[in-house]
Formats: C-alpha cells, sequence, structure tokens
C-alpha cells in the first residue's frame, strides 16, 4: 500500500498554549526555538489568530501584528497559518466587509501562508467574504467545518458543507473537532467520504479533552486524511493537541511516515519543557474528560460554567446546568459549542437555572441569535422561545454583516492620534478599548515590543529574568475569560465571555 506522507502542522505556538496556559506565551519564550521548530519540515505552524491577538494586546503588552512579523523572519522556510472566526475575524462579533478584507490582507502581508476559516454555526455565507479576500491576496484558503454532535449532524451533513466550500474556493478543507468528540470510527468514515467526493486535501483538527483524539487521528490517516493537528509533548494533551512526538513515532516506517526528525521534536519537546515549568496548568486542564461526549460539552466550557457558578456561590447548580445546556442548544436549533455559540448557549443555560425560572432573563446575544445577526442556525429553532422572545417580530433571513456599515475609514479619523499605519487601525477596530490604552502607552514610549524582551539562542529565557515574576497561576477563569467582550441582558447585567477557539 503506498501513500504520500502525513502532514503535520504543530500548533504549540498557538493552539497549544491558547488551551493550557490562558494564550500566554510570550514571544520572548517563542523565537530562541523557532531556528530547531524551522527545521523539522512541518508541513504548517499555527502560530496566530484565535485568541493570540486578543491575549497580546491585553495581558502580554504585545503587538500581535509585530508578533507575526518576528515570527515570520525567524521562520522563513515553514509555512505559517493562523485561525480567524470567519466574518468574527479575531474576535467576538460580526465585522463590516471592508474590515474582513483588510484584515485578511495585511495577515498575509505580515506573514500568514495559510489561513483557516470557520463559522461558529457552519454559515457558508459567514466565511464567503473572508474566503474570498484570502484568495484574493494570494493566500491558501483552508475552509473549516465546525465538527459538532447532534440529530442534525451527522457524516452526511458535513460531506454536503465540505463539498459546498470547496465550490465556494476552498484549497483544504479542515474538519476542526474543538470539543474532541470525533471517534475513531466516526473520523475513518468521515474522511473516508469526504476524500471520495473531494479533490482538495483533508485536514483533521481536535483536542485530546475525550482522550480519543489520537486514535481518531490514526484512523483518519488510514481512511486517507492528508494533514493532522498535533502540539509538541511538553504542551500537548488534555484540552490540547495529541502530540507530536508521539504521532511521528506512532507512523515512522510505515506508507503513512511523516519523514520528520524525532530527535529534533524531541530537542524541542524539551526546550518547552522549561518553559512549561514557568505556569502551573490547572489540573483540570490536563485531564481527559469525558463528560465532553455524555454532555457535547468542551472540557474547557464546563470549566467556565463551574467558575461562573461559583461566582455567584451556586457551585451546588453545576449538574443541573450541564443537563441544561443540551436543552438550550436544542431550542436554538443544535449550534456547534464553539466561539461564541458555545458562550451563548452556557451562559444561557446558567441564568435559567440559577433564576428558578427558564428564559425569565434572556440575553441580549440570545435576542441577537434569534434574530438572525448571527447567521442560518443549523436547525429550527423552539417556535415556543421564538413567540416568547421576539414577539412576532421576523427573524432576519439575510448574511448578519450586509447589515452592517463600511467601517474603516470612519475610525481611522477618530483614532487618528494614537494610530501609526493599517495594522493599528486594525487592532483598535477588533478590540477598541483595549488596543486603545496599549496604542497610547506605546506612543509615550512605555509599552510595545521590546529588542530586549527576545532572548537569542537556544536557551529558554531564565526564570529569574522570564519577565513573569514566580510560577504563574493560571486560574480557570482566566484561561478562558475575555473581560472586554461581555454577554448582558436588558437590566445591565453583565456575564463573561469565555473563547474556546
Amino acid at each position: 500500500m503506498s501513500q504520500k506522507k502525513t502532514g503535520i502542522t504543530d500548533t504549540t505556538l498557538r493552539d497549544a498554549h491558547q488551551s493550557l496556559m490562558a494564550t500566554r506565551m510570550k514571544i520572548g519564550e517563542m523565537l530562541p526555538i523557532t531556528p530547531q521548530i524551522d527545521r523539522v519540515g512541518f508541513h504548517s505552524l499555527e502560530i496566530w489568530g484565535g485568541a493570540t491577538f486578543d491575549s497580546c494586546l491585553r495581558y502580554l503588552d504585545e503587538d500581535p501584528w509585530e508578533r507575526l512579523a518576528r515570527l515570520r523572519e525567524s521562520l522563513p522556510q515553514t509555512k505559517l497559518q493562523m485561525l480567524l472566526r470567519g466574518q468574527n475575524l479575531v474576535g467576538y462579533r460580526h465585522y463590516p466587509d471592508d474590515v474582513v478584507e483588510a484584515f485578511v490582507k495585511l495577515a498575509l502581508k505580515n506573514g500568514i501562508d495559510v489561513i483557516r476559516i470557520f463559522d461558529a454555526l457552519n454559515d457558508i455565507r459567514n466565511l464567503e467574504k473572508a474566503m474570498k479576500a484570502t484568495k484574493e491576496a494570494g493566500g491558501h484558503v483552508q475552509a473549516a467545518v465546525s465538527y459538532t454532535i447532534s440529530p442534525l449532524h451527522n457524516i452526511d451533513h458535513f460531506v454536503e458543507l465540505g463539498l459546498q466550500l470547496e465550490k465556494k474556493g476552498a484549497d483544504s478543507l479542515c474538519i476542526k473537532d474543538m470539543a474532541g468528540l470525533i471517534t475513531p470510527y466516526d473520523a475513518y468514515e468521515l474522511v473516508k467520504r469526504l476524500k471520495e467526493n473531494l479533490s482538495i486535501p483533508v485536514q483533521l483538527h481536535s483536542h485530546f479533552t475525550s482522550g480519543m483524539a489520537d486514535m481518531s487521528y490514526l484512523k483518519a490517516i488510514e481512511a486517507g486524511c492528508d494533514v493532522i493537528d498535533t502540539a509538541i509533548s511538553s504542551l500537548s494533551m488534555g484540552a490540547s493537541q495529541p502530540p507530536t512526538d508521539s504521532m511521528v513515532a506512532a507512523l515512522k516506517g510505515t506508507p503513512y511516515d511523516t519523514e520528520l526528525d524525532l530527535e529534533l521534536i524531541t530537542e524541542i519537546a524539551s526546550y518547552f519543557k522549561e518553559i512549561r515549568s514557568g505556569y502551573k496548568i490547572p489540573i483540570e486542564v490536563m485531564a481527559v474528560d469525558t463528560a465532553v461526549l455524555s454532555y457535547q460539552i468542551p472540557g474547557g466550557m464546563i470549566s467556565n460554567l463551574t467558575s461562573q457558578l461559583a461566582s455567584q456561590n451556586s457551585s451546588h447548580l453545576l449538574e443541573e446546568v450541564l443537563r441544561e445546556v443540551p436543552r438550550v442548544r436544542a431550542e436554538l436549533g443544535y449550534p456547534p459549542l464553539v466561539t461564541p455559540s458555545s458562550q451563548i448557549v452556557g451562559t444561557q443555560a446558567v441564568m435559567n437555572v440559577m433564576t428558578g425560572e427558564r428564559y425569565k432573563i434572556v440575553l441580549t446575544e440570545v435576542k441577537n441569535y434569534l434574530k438572525g445577526l448571527y447567521g442560518q442556525p443549523p436547525g429550527e429553532i423552539d417556535p415556543d422561545l421564538l413567540n416568547k422572545v421576539l414577539g412576532g417580530e421576523e427573524p432576519f433571513r439575510g448574511r448578519p454583516a450586509d447589515l452592517l456599515e463600511p467601517q474603516l475609514e470612519k475610525v481611522r479619523e477618530e483614532a487618528q492620534d494614537f494610530i501609526r499605519n493599517e495594522e493599528d487601525l486594525l487592532s483598535y477596530i477588533l478590540f477598541p478599548q483595549v488596543a486603545q490604552e496599549f496604542l497610547q502607552k506605546r506612543k509615550s514610549g512605555a509599552s510595545g515590543f521590546a529588542e530586549d524582551k527576545v532572548v537569542e539562542g537556544n536557551k529558554p529565557p531564565a526564570k529569574a529574568a522570564q519577565e513573569t515574576g514566580p510560577t504563574k497561576e493560571l486560574q480557570l477563569e482566566n484561561i478562558y475569560t475575555v473581560d472586554q467582550e461581555l454577554l448582558g441582558d436588558e437590566n445591565g447585567e453583565k456575564y463573561s465571555v469565555y473563547p474556546s477557539a
């Protein structure tokens, strides 16, 4: 049996530390090892997008655009990849088309080669603008389907989505299993069907949350999967991806051999083991969580619900909330539980349980979801809920971004005092409060990427000079909370949003 080698997309510099370390890894902790990473021969490296943009500005005192440029400079031989939330870009709401086009163009200009584009509802209309912009700017369009389980989501459904995305211009297709739900034999069947029906490469992304991802990868590879997502062993498993090292070793000498240098990968793993020692990762983030299969809730989302309840002295209600989440999800038409739909469903479930009356308080984001402002739900909305919330108002059936006015030039004028280029303008549009504070500090010379923060050579930053002080305690709520992006109800109460992708 012959097959081309299996490609590996390594997620260590993005999803791995987002999943395990609150997206807190600094550029100075990355650059010393990039020469070795660049020599491995990975299919691509996921280094940007997701929550990294927000975290750079909010927590790390870094310019995310400068981080990208520095990584591009230090990884000249390897394709660089990012995660884009469709019309949401790297934020938590829809942005106008002119903003999407400008962001994609700048991402590619600053060093990204491959853009993985997904939508929380798998509404292809929310992917089209970003896909077209990527194609026109010369980038590789990797369209993603958000994998989930429900009465509506089966292999036929995902194959049909894949066919539609290929017709829309996708250069490759990613099965994005953000909760680690896909079973080995379902992975085999889905990849087999996709390979039979599509002419573009197929990639599988999963998390180790349920403990099945490595087995699912192996079966997917046997079915013809072209590329898998892994993380270096010292930042793998738990809420992260399966280990790069283990998958390379398992496939060695088989028709699916990755042909990657395991000794070099082991050297990189040792480096990140030292980096990881500066962080105290909560055991819950590393544990296998089979509750994800019972409740179809991502492991991180369960942690978030726990934090929400604990902050209200209501931890005893967790089991009731876990039962409520699938019920709310069904009433909302079975959206995949990924940012931002996971936040919408989860927080509404908490409110339903805590108030003792279902939908006594309806979150603003739930109202907007029901109005069609996030896109077309996969299934039918519960008619009683729709009537209760909208009172007969007809939901919007069009593409949500069509309701948005162009924003670039309008915002440029109001931000002219503290932006210096187009990258700054996009940062401000995406995260106005946080970016403005960062940009004004930088203008005064008190912020931004500093040369002396980068540790040169193949050694991790010395713990005494790591800028982080003592071992960092990563509380669960800090791993997933985005303080600025809030869900609120009409009474002005606010509830934190937790990114899951």
